[in-house]
Formats: structure tokens, C-alpha cells, sequence
């Protein structure tokens, strides 16, 4: 059987799956990859797809544009699950291929399902295949294949990176679906409300299936009067569930990066965004504390220093009083170290200071600066020539504390914002 046979009874079928586009023209969103002119579009047209990663979220029309393939293709299609599918089935799939070739010169295309989840092993067993022309591989991922799939694989192949859909897409499928007599709910007389389908619409997020889950359920739960089927805003809340946020490694490194560039570009609304969508996900609190502790010093610094303390006191409130509450710290801290003012002399001081001791010949430490608390340190030299601070006015003297050879290196360079400007002052006045 190939890979998109129809079952017998189309009606056990999910809607989602009747509605499927069937053609280029039908086949909703993606402009960048499929419109008319683009690579995808004339490959597609021209039978000429090479081994390719469909990646992108759920709903979005990765396997349906497969389906597309297998429409317009006078090849084969064969279809796997790397769930459930190992070096078995595709040595098996490889044996037909070639059978397929040398008998009638027909070419196979293979499809992937969550292609992320093959173990090198299995990703190996492939390759060979992919090379010589044997299938031309398309697999199909929710996971950032530059991370989630092993290179070898990914090298031979094109990478074609799938978005949500847009709400206007989502909504003209579920119309759609309500029309045609044929695959969708077209003679049940099916009537829903425009806020039931905006609900549906929002809900779903870009992920269409989502939605028409959600319209069969409501259509066939929902009793027939006179009018037909009715679903009101209310049924239609019943039927789909808010779904919980998906975040992959990907995701969360994403979404972690967003926090903390909103962070250092003095955003706070879309930093506490960033911060809520990585609390509801589930990630551990600690984590954005840790970060805020992090950027107190990195992007703030001493431009104002109550910012480290700000971010010290969220991750204490977590600790004592925990969730939900210390959110409200959380949030505090948040909002006070984006709108502090911002610096990175801290983190050029602390790297051109890590860059010299990596690199050595530092020099001895000078005889006055040497330890002095064990017996017989004098004998040596050590602290001689010392002149201690509190001893002078001002609690400062004159001295070098550098090596020989960095007398006169500056690792800190206090920045023009904030206490800073206080700082370059004293700095030019001990100098």
C-alpha cells in the first residue's frame, strides 16, 4: 500500500486528514518556500525534489506538503516513523528502491516522520542510500535539525524551514471544512458563531489541525434542531483544549536568548514576556534569577550598582517564599535592570584580565606585595617597602600593585552613564 492510500470509508477518517490539500494551488501558507516561482514550487512541479528537511512547528503543513509530493510525483512514496522504524524497514525500502530503478527506472521518495528521533546508527544506515540516488530522503522534524540530527545527514540534504500559520490560514481551513460536501462537514448543515471560530482560530496558534480537531469534535457532539448544527463561542471552548507550550531544546535556547537580549536592550516589556512564556513552559525559576544575577553584572555593571542587588534579592525571595509570589520580586527585578543604566565595563575588564593571565609571564609578584604572615617572611624580603593605605590620607596612597612589565596595563574603564561618571572621576583623580 502507498503512502496515502485512502481508507475505504472516508468518513473514519479525522477531518484534518480528509481536508488534506491535494495540490500546490490548494496548499496553505509557506509563500516563501512553495509560492509561485520559488525553489520549493518548481522542484515540486518539475518532480525534481531532492532529499530535503521539512522542520517547523506542529500544524503547519510539513507532512501535507509530503502529500503534495505524493500527489504530484510519478515515483514512488514511501512512508516511516523514526518512532517506530529501524534499520530493518529501511534496508527493506531501499531493497524495493532499487528494485523500483533498475526494473522500470522509477525513483523513491521516502518520508520520515520525526526524522530527530533516528539514532546515529539508524541515520548511518540511510546515507548510502541518499548519496547514490537510491530514495530521495524527505524528513519531517518539529526539532532544529542543526542540533537535533546528525550532520551527516543534514550535509546531504536541503533544509526548508516551515512557520505557523497565519490566523487568516487557519480560519479559511476551517471554512473550508464546514463547505466541502465532499471531504468536510458540508452536508451536516454545520452553523458556527464568528466568535466560535475566532476562539478556534486563536487557540490553535498556526496549527490548523488543531483547529479542525476541534470543529469535528464540536460538530459532532453538538445536537441537531431544526437549523442544523449550531455551535455557539461556548461549545466551541469545550472542544479544544489550551494547549500546553511545546518547547524543545530549541525553543527553550530561543526563548532564553530573547529574555536575556531584552534584558541588555532595556526592554521590559518584552522581557517579562519572555520571563512568563519560560515560567508557564515549566523551566525552573531559578533560572531566570540566575540569569538576572548574571546580566546585573554583564549588561549593567557598576553603572549602577543597586541592579546586583535587585537580582540577589529575587533569587532570595524565591528561595524563601517560592511561586507564585516571587514572581513579584522576579518581576521587580526584572523591570529595574532594564531600565537601569547599561554598561560592559565589567565583563571587558574581567576578560582582558583573564586573556593575560592565560597567556603567563606575568612577572613575580614584587617583594612589598608578597605574603607576610608566616615566620621568618621578613628574612626573605617580603612586605618590605609596603606602604599600608589607612596610613595616609584619604586612605590612599600612590603604589603599583602590577607585575613587572603591566604597570601601566588598564583593565577597567569606567563607562559615561550612571555611577560610572562618579567612578571615572576618582579614577582620574587617584591617577
Amino acid at each position: 500500500m502507498s503512502l496515502f492510500d485512502h481508507i475505504k470509508h472516508t468518513h473514519q477518517r479525522p477531518l484534518a486528514d480528509r481536508m488534506r490539500p491535494r495540490t500546490l494551488d490548494e496548499f496553505l501558507g509557506q509563500a516563501h518556500l512553495v509560492g509561485k516561482g520559488k525553489l520549493l514550487h518548481r522542484a515540486i512541479k518539475a518532480d525534481q525534489l531532492t532529499s530535503s528537511i521539512f522542520y517547523g512547528p506542529p500544524g503547519c503543513g510539513k507532512t501535507t506538503l509530503a502529500f503534495v509530493v505524493s500527489k504530484t510525483t510519478k515515483g514512488a512514496f514511501e512512508r516511516l516513523n523514526a518512532v517506530t522504524s529501524g534499520v530493518t524497514e529501511v534496508r527493506e525500502v531501499i531493497k524495493q528502491a532499487k528494485e523500483r530503478r533498475a526494473m522500470y527506472g522509477q525513483h523513491t521518495y521516502l518520508l520520515l516522520d520525526e526524522c530527530h528521533r533516528w539514532s546515529r546508527a539508524q541515520s548511518d544506515s540511510i546515507l548510502p542510500a541518499i548519496e547514490e540516488g537510491t530514495i530521495r530522503f524527505i524528513g519531517s522534524t518539529t526539532e532544529n535539525p542543526m542540533i537535533s540530527m546528525t550532520p551527516a545527514i543534514v550535509s546531504r540534504c536541503r533544509v526548508f524551514q516551515f512557520f505557523r500559520l497565519s490566523d487568516e490560514d487557519v480560519k479559511t481551513a476551517l471554512l473550508a471544512a464546514i463547505a466541502d460536501p465532499e471531504r468536510g462537514l458540508g452536508t451536516m448543515d454545520v452553523q458556527v458563531e464568528a466568535d466560535a471560530l475566532d476562539h478556534w482560530v486563536q487557540v490553535a496558534a498556526g496549527d490548523v489541525r488543531t483547529a479542525l480537531n476541534a470543529l469535528e469534535l464540536a460538530a459532532l457532539t453538538t445536537p441537531t434542531d431544526e437549523n442544523g448544527i449550531h455551535i455557539t463561542r461556548a461549545i466551541a471552548e469545550d472542544s479544544i483544549q489550551k494547549p500546553m507550550m511545546r518547547v524543545d531544546e530549541t525553543l527553550y535556547y530561543d526563548m532564553l536568548s530573547a529574555f536575556c537580549k531584552s534584558l541588555r536592550g532595556s526592554d521590559p516589556d518584552a522581557a517579562l514576556l519572555w520571563a512568563s512564556r519560560l515560567l508557564y513552559a515549566g523551566i525552573d525559576p531559578r533560572l531566570i534569577v540566575r540569569r538576572l544575577i548574571a546580566h546585573a553584572s554583564e549588561d549593567v555593571g557598576l553603572a549602577d550598582p543597586n541592579a546586583m542587588l535587585q537580582a540577589v534579592a529575587a533569587a532570595s525571595a524565591l528561595e524563601f517564599v517560592g511561586l507564585p509570589e516571587a514572581r513579584l520580586s522576579i518581576t521587580q527585578a526584572i523591570i529595574y535592570i532594564c531600565m537601569a543604566p547599561k554598561s560592559d565595563t565589567v565583563v571587558s575588564a574581567m576578560g582582558a584580565a583573564k586573556a593575560d593571565a592565560e597567556h603567563g609571564q606575568l612577572g613575580e609578584v614584587p617583594l612589598y606585595l608578597r605574603d607576610t604572615h608566616y615566620q621568618g617572611a621578613s628574612r626573605l624580603g617580603n612586605g618590605a617597602g609596603y606602604l599600608y593605605p589607612h596610613d595616609f590620607p584619604g586612605h590612599w596612597v600612590q603604589q603599583n600593585y602590577m607585575p613587572s612589565g603591566f604597570e601601566d596595563t588598564v583593565y577597567y574603564q569606567p563607562g559615561q552613564l550612571g555611577f560610572e561618571k562618579d567612578l571615572q572621576k576618582k579614577k582620574d583623580s587617584d591617577g
